[in-house]
């Protein structure tokens, strides 16, 4: 009875029945012919043979330095072989006039070093297509470059209402036997007459017992230009290859001088890349650590006593911005072929909302990053007089999951002042000893060492002179 009804209401009315089953048949063909292309394309997207497979994909916008990515944390023992790279390409359409009339000819160029590495069939076998000084300077960069680039010193950004609050520094640390130093060179906002402003702060601690060391200059704005490479009097920083040279000739109290030349050594890959935060009005903040974790050398001289930090560790970062109103949590610490590093910025309330600034930690193996996290938690803990005892950090990810306590030995306070980063709350310096507990990437972490930790309170009583607060 049915079969009779289909065929009657089919009979009745040829056409439309005609036209239906043609539509019919033609869906079903074109998702034959979707299927199997889906099929295809996500055989390709699984070959790391072809561009775009892989267990990672990174598209960078024409604006992003690429040679900076692929000579980072890329070129580290554990990624360099996976690493497949397609340069930067451009189509266009081209017309080869001839005797009966133009021809349009589709046109495409590439890097091709890149090209014949991917498996370019048309460019394979041609010995004459070579890269360009252009083309190499985009696939190679030398470690330093990396460095150089990451570590210059910025335009100072058109905000008047943050202006007389810039700041941009050099920080170094480092530690060898029962000797820890902390140096800044820092160059402040720009005069009325176009100079700036400089400082270099050293602060000595041998056996508990800290000296303060310092000297100033006025730099030309194209001094600044030449960062890292930066001197100010008679104190400079070198970059030669990878290594970070520093000479001193500083002053301290009651009359004492430390003078001598330290270096540390930076690992290609073991860095963390610049990180910057904005606000509002123009407001700005950045940060970078070009050398987490390197090899420490040299000597300073105090009075008539040599200091060697032979065989020691060093560790480098650089931050820039509008720094008014601006305070911090951070902290570091190291153990042999690992660092790990911690920070969390406070906006002031006109530029951003402070509670919306998430933390950070980051873990550094011997080849480059192990794992970060945002998902972070900072607590201090008190004494009676307000400053830090002791301070947990927790952090987690898919990648990391670790535990930082850090035991505080030593504080060393400052009054921030109108104009300079935090007024009215005093930056505190501090040192002492970190556990470390739990795992980074496939790594198990279970360390004690010793590390630095920096925060802020609100008009303690002890005013001490800090270097880089200054």
């Amino acid at each position: 009875m049915i079969g009779r009804l289909a065929l009657r209401s089919l009979t009745a009315h040829p056409v439309r029945s005609a036209v239906l089953a043609a539509g019919f048949g033609v869906g079903v063909a074109v998702m034959a012919i979707l299927l199997g292309v889906a099929e295809i394309v996500l055989t390709q997207a699984r070959s790391p043979e072809l561009v775009g497979g892989g267990d990672v994909v990174i598209h960078l916008e024409p604006s992003v330095p690429a040679r900076m990515v692929m000579s980072g944390a890329l070129q580290s023992d554990q990624l360099r072989n996976r690493i497949r790279a397609a340069g930067p390409s451009h189509s266009a359409a081209l017309y080869l006039i001839r005797d009966d009339g133009p021809l349009r000819v589709d046109a495409h160029g590439g890097i091709p070093s890149i090209e014949k590495a991917m498996g370019d069939s048309e460019v394979a076998s041609s010995r004459q297509w070579q890269d360009t000084p252009e083309d190499v300077a985009w696939t190679q960069t030398s470690p330093e470059d990396v460095l150089r680039q990451i570590d210059r010193f910025h335009e100072i950004p058109n905000a008047p209402i943050w202006e007389d609050s810039w700041a941009e520094w050099l920080y170094f640390n480092g530690r060898a036997r029962d000797a820890r130093f902390y140096l800044t060179f820092m160059v402040g906002p720009r005069q009325p007459d176009g100079g700036r402003q400089a400082g270099v702060r050293l602060q000595l601690d041998r056996g508990g017992r800290v000296e303060n060391f310092s000297a100033s200059a006025q730099l030309a704005e194209a001094d600044t230009k030449r960062a890292p490479e930066l001197t100010i009097g008679a104190n400079h920083v070198r970059l030669e290859g990878v290594r970070y040279v520093i000479d001193l000739d500083l002053r301290g109290e009651a009359g004492r001088s430390a003078r001598g030349r330290l270096s540390i050594e930076a690992s290609p890959g073991r860095l963390v890349p610049p990180i910057e935060i904005g606000g509002a009005h123009g407001w700005r903040t950045g940060y970078v650590v070009p050398v987490m974790s390197g090899n420490l050398d040299g000597t300073l001289d105090v009075a008539t006593e040599r200091i060697s930090f032979a065989g020691g560790a060093g560790y480098h970062d650089h931050n820039w911005g509008f720094w008014r109103g601006v305070s911090w949590q951070w902290g570091q610490a190291q153990q042999g072929d690992l660092s790990l590093i911690y920070g969390r910025v406070f906006p002031p309330p006109d530029a951003a909302d402070p509670n919306r600034i998430p933390g950070f930690v980051g873990a550094l193996g011997p080849d480059g990053p192990l794992g970060y996290a945002t998902d972070v938690t900072i607590d201090e803990m008190n004494d009676a007089n307000g400053r830090p005892r002791t301070i947990t950090v927790t952090a987690r990810s898919r990648l990391l999951d670790v535990r930082m306590q850090f035991q505080v030995g030593s504080v060393v306070m400052t009054r921030m002042t109108q104009g300079t980063l935090a007024s009215g709350l005093s930056f505190l310096q501090m040192r002492g000893q970190y556990t470390v507990t739990g795992h980074a990437g496939e790594r198990e972490i279970d360390f004690t060492a010793p590390g630095s930790a920096e925060t802020f309170r609100e008009n303690p009583k002890l005013q001490i002179p800090n270097p880089k607060s200054q």
